[in-house]
């Protein structure tokens, strides 16, 4: 045997669920994780760089959505390791699947750094979704379940920051 084949075999966990299905399934919470690393960066990003009229309120709202976002991604990962799968190993992994877009802008305003946040928000709650179909058909309700979660707190997340723009019409 390889010493390939020895890591991939040391890494394999016991599932009921069919090869093709965690494959698939990893490969989605794979896209899920970058995705979820980036919109933490990108919210620590518009937190650090926040400013204006409504500077504490909006810092602290960031702070407190970077922080949930930031709690998905050990679950993220540690679910694609239960069923058999592997997840990321770098920042360049994270480079490579999210599809979230970054922001490198020197400056951004603060209500712009919002509706991006809310886009993205709203974007990932499509890729959970798409995910969430993936694991229905490989019937893993335990994935599903954890993404039932996060489609939810991804949706307060969009409804405080859709409030908060919608007060700067």
């Amino acid at each position: 045997m390889s010493k390939a084949t020895q890591t991939i075999n040391a890494l394999e966990t016991p599932t009921d669920l069919e090869q093709d299905g965690v494959h698939e399934i990893c490969e989605e919470l794979r896209l899920l994780l970058a995705d979820v690393f980036g919109l933490y960066v990108k919210t620590k990003n518009f937190h650090w760089h926040m400013s204006g009229r409504h500077f504490r309120d909006y810092h602290l709202l960031l702070d407190e959505h970077a922080d949930q976002i930031f709690a998905m991604t050990d679950d993220i990962a540690e679910r694609a390791r239960k069923i058999g799968g592997t997840t990321l190993h770098s920042i360049g992994e994270i480079a490579k699947y999210q599809r979230l877009k970054d922001n490198n802008r020197e400056f951004v305003a603060p209500k712009d750094m919002l509706e991006e946040l809310l886009a993205d928000n709203q974007k990932l709650t499509q890729y959970f979704r798409s995910t969430h179909e993936v694991c229905e058909k490989h019937n893993d309700v335990a994935t599903a379940s954890l993404i039932e979660v996060w489609i939810d707190q991804t949706e307060r997340r969009t409804w405080f920051l859709f409030e908060t723009v919608r007060e700067l019409q």
